[in-house]
């Protein structure tokens, strides 16, 4: 002011600094500021007009930074993707109307924990196939899945690289989606995917780290559990068999997609028992004193008292659906379905930057890594609860994928 005062700043000068006192020309000035700023283009420096205006433009540069600029322009551009194929939905080759949607974000984590070796596995395939309903509108389907080897790992890796191509083969064989029939579609990849286990043999070159080389060829005492999701635009298909666990967080609520299929359920002990196995208890239920599961894929010299069969549930979406969780029973034996949802939960709701979606291509590398995410959330929420599980002294191997299935995404 003492500058104006004694004419040291031009008249040209002082009238522009009153004609910006207006609402307007404030309103402009920030805009444009803002504009500048965000295309990465050099902010003029502020006029020595004092301090107020000085401290006026630290606050609109200080809230961003290089990298929240880096996440501005990604950002924008994968709306600007999104957008694109929103608008550009049209007719196929077939005259089908396809709609490109956003894949799923989701996030998995899978540590080896206080075991000695690794048998667990995870598979996860967004877009794996596409259905054509009765409007002839095509819509992706998507595939999550944890499968828990006992025994030796080779199994559980079998179902990773082989039970979503299998499931693909199923539904496509079924035709449109309202041809599906989801629980026999299920139910027959199962048992396809057990007939492969029966007739493969374990070859020490094909599997150099598999330590059950030394047994039988046909490693008849090994097998996994399998807990499977198919996601589509409005069901959500569990199909498990095991002690792995499916459970989806709704509006707060925990809602179990799936039920531990333990020797000492009442149902399945008495399925032991009237085929003419029985159940002992030496740490625990266990079929013959062996298993502590009642159904897996594998495990030859147990049948008929441990089966392949897969418990189906199908869950129609809603908007309350938040997150769907899918663990091995490492993180289930000491953690609770709503404890697992609390979790989950916070970490979805915190206000962090998304990842750009992973690309369908690379499946290989989501299946191969023991940590991987299409989103920073869902990829905090899995670690979260598998450091969860560690403190709380699991001891078996730890796997846990997290899908959000929030609809504004």
């Amino acid at each position: 002011m003492a500058g104006v005062c004694c004419g040291v700043v031009p008249e040209s000068e002082t009238a522009a600094a009153v004609e910006q006192t207006s609402k307007s020309s404030r309103r402009r000035r920030m805009e444009v500021r803002t504009f500048k700023f965000v295309a990465d283009a050099a902010v003029q420096p502020p006029s020595e007009n004092g301090r107020k205006r000085q401290k006026l433009d630290l606050d609109l540069v200080r809230p961003a930074s290089p990298r929240d600029c880096d996440n501005a322009v990604e950002s924008s551009g994968t709306n600007k993707v999104n957008g694109d194929q929103e608008i550009n939905e049209g007719l196929n080759s077939n005259g089908i109307v396809e709609l490109e949607k956003e894949l799923p974000k989701f996030g998995f984590t899978s540590v080896c924990g206080r075991r000695r070796d690794m048998e667990d596995a995870v598979s996860i395939h967004p877009s794996l196939c596409k259905l054509t309903s009765e409007a002839q509108i095509s819509s992706d389907i998507h595939f999550f899945a944890v499968f828990d080897g006992h025994g030796c790992s080779h199994v559980a890796m079998k179902c990773r690289d082989r039970f979503h191509e299998i499931v693909k083969e199923e539904i496509e064989a079924c035709g449109g989606e309202k041809a599906v029939e989801w629980k026999r579609t299920m139910e027959r990849s199962f048992e396809r995917m057990d007939k492969e286990i029966q007739q493969s043999t374990v070859d020490s070159v094909e599997n150099p780290n598999c330590r059950c080389e030394l047994q039988t060829p046909q490693c008849d005492a090994v097998g996994s559990t399998a807990v499977v999701a198919v996601v589509t635009q409005d069901k959500i298909i569990v199909a498990n068999c095991g002690d792995s666990r499916a459970v989806l967080c709704q509006n707060g609520v925990a809602l179990p997609l799936s039920d531990d299929h333990k020797p000492d359920r009442p149902d399945e002990l008495l399925r032991i028992e009237e085929a003419g196995g029985r159940v002992i208890y030496w740490d625990g239920a266990r079929v013959l004193g062996v298993l502590a599961m009642s159904r897996a894929i594998g495990d030859n010299y147990l049948k008929p008292f441990v089966i392949p069969e897969p418990e189906v549930t199908i869950t129609e979406r809603s908007s309350k659906d938040e997150c769907l969780i899918l663990g091995s029973d490492g993180l289930w034996d000491v953690v609770t379905n709503e404890t697992a949802c609390g979790v989950a939960r916070m970490c979805l709701r915190a206000q962090k930057p998304a990842s750009p979606p992973m690309s369908p291509d690379s499946d290989a590398v989501v299946r191969g890594a023991g940590v991987e995410s299409s989103d920073k959330a869902c990829w905090d929420a899995s670690i979260l609860l598998t450091k969860l599980a560690l403190a709380r002294h699991s001891t078996d191997n730890v796997s846990v994928v997290v899908v959000d299935l929030k609809e504004n995404q």
